[in-house]
């Protein structure tokens, strides 16, 4: 059984269709339709009023028959309930919100915004991206009510928005990394539980491994041109883990270099951990056959009985075959990663993405404010599942996905260390470049901590 290699990722991570799609908003409607001109989200004069199921859109209106460009990664089918997440506002405003989809999105952003063809809104999954494009000079600051939106997220997420203090893009979409996968039906079979600390998590692991036929873990990282990226994920999570908050940050930042002793003491970590002979690949082969097995195939194992365990985001719910139950007595289910130090309290790496704007025409910040609101977060919640908000003023009981809600419940625990994906943090050049070479080649040659610590460090920009 194969998983789907064409089911997206709701991840900062390269989505998987192949070609570029460009795909019209939905048509609008008389109905609910108002006047041009007025003040809905930062025009002036006055708007027509909206009635019946509309009346709840009225501080958008104003802008009828106006067209905003919205560009970004996701891909069909995501891309189509992101689009249905906004035709009852499109169709009650008259704002028609034309979107493209690219998998060539980062590439390609920096070359539209440059060359003077930049979209109205950009969805920029990489702080890293978002930082490069403010340097531009064209992204646009936010309305007022956008900024007064930021205080339904967590104050962090505010940061990872932001550019050198400056406030300049909403967050939009969350996803947990934190979780590990399992089979709650093999584990039940066996008489294991689902373990609560990392010293409970490696001692179930060497059980499994010496009860013979099944290995406890399976993993890849082959990933196209973004070979590599679960690895920094795997290192990222035993950073947060061991050292907290403070560290991770200066990590991210080099204050710490990966040849710090505590990035190589969290590297043999990972080694003891996902470089165990003992331990991985099943299914696939040694160790070395992490670095070529898709990350999208790597939960197959898991299915078949001949691995018990997958450490991947929520958004691998996507790459589980048709039919497949996922929940706590399901085919497959998650359980939060746990601390590798007990004194770190409920460490939770995530991803996500961010609106930034190019424009500051009224009905663009008329769409930039109602995308930053819980109202839209909720409605995209409600489109369909496999999509998470870190928007505290989502009501958790909008999510019917039971990995959805693991992750929602997570990712806005006030009480959690949360971090941003730190690959995505840093430079690209590092984060998106040679920490996925090298990690890729400390699975696939055995290269050394030492040497792929070393040359990551020495790709930082000077």
């Amino acid at each position: 059984m194969t998983l789907n290699p064409t089911a997206p990722q709701s991840s900062s991570r390269r989505r998987l269709a192949a070609v570029p799609v460009l795909v019209a908003a939905l048509a609008l409607t008389a109905a609910c339709s108002n006047s041009s001109g007025g003040s809905g989200g930062g025009g002036g004069g006055s708007a027509a009023s909206l009635s019946g199921d509309c009346a709840r859109y009225q501080p958008y209106a104003g802008h009828s028959g106006t067209t905003v460009t919205m560009f970004a990664s996701i891909l069909s089918p995501e891309s189509d309930n992101l689009e249905k997440s906004w035709a009852e506002f499109s169709k009650c405003t008259g704002i028609r919100i034309s979107y493209e989809g690219s998998n060539d999105f980062e590439s390609q952003l920096p070359v539209r915004v440059s060359g003077g063809n930049a979209p109205d809104f950009a969805i920029i999954p990489q702080p890293g991206l978002l930082a490069q494009m403010v340097k531009s000079g064209k992204v646009v600051k936010p309305p007022a009510q956008t900024v007064a939106n930021q205080d339904k997220w967590s104050p962090i997420w505010k940061t990872y928005g932001s550019v050198n203090g400056t406030y300049y893009a909403a967050p939009m979409s969350a996803n947990m990394k934190s979780l590990v996968w399992y089979s709650p039906k093999a584990f039940t079979a066996a008489g294991y539980d689902v373990p609560k600390t990392w010293t409970d998590l490696m001692a179930l692991s060497d059980r499994i491994a010496k009860a013979g036929g099944a290995k406890p873990w399976c993993g890849g990282i082959a990933s196209g041109t973004a070979t590599g990226w679960p690895a920094t994920d795997w290192l990222e999570e035993v950073v947060l883990g061991s050292y907290g908050g403070e560290v991770y940050d200066q990590w991210v930042g080099h204050q710490v270099k990966f040849s710090d002793q505590k990035i190589t003491t969290a590297m043999k970590t990972v080694a003891d951990w996902m470089q165990n002979p003992a331990w991985v690949n099943a299914g696939f082969g040694d160790v070395k056959s992490i670095a070529t097995t898709t990350f999208q195939d790597a939960g197959t194992p898991i299915l078949s009985g001949k691995c018990l365990m997958l450490q991947q985001a929520s958004f691998y719910e996507a790459q589980w075959p048709k039919g497949t139950k996922v929940g706590p007595d399901g085919d497959v289910f998650a359980f939060h990663l746990p601390a590798v130090n007990p004194s770190v309290a409920n460490p939770v790496e995530g991803g996500g993405e961010f609106l930034a704007a190019f424009s500051g025409r009224p009905e663009v910040q008329a769409v930039q404010n109602y995308l930053s609101s819980s109202d839209w977060a909720s409605s995209r919640v409600k489109t369909a599942s496999g999509w998470v908000s870190a928007n505290q003023g989502v009501d958790k009981s909008l999510y019917t996905d039971p990995i959805d809600k693991l992750s929602a419940e997570a990712l806005t625990d006030p009480s959690a260390t949360f971090r941003f994906d730190g690959s995505d943090l840093m430079p690209a050049a590092v984060g998106a470049g040679q920490e996925w070479k090298s990690l890729t080649a400390w699975f696939a040659e055995g290269q050394s901590i030492q040497k792929t610590a070393a040359d990551i460090d020495a790709a930082w920009p000077q």
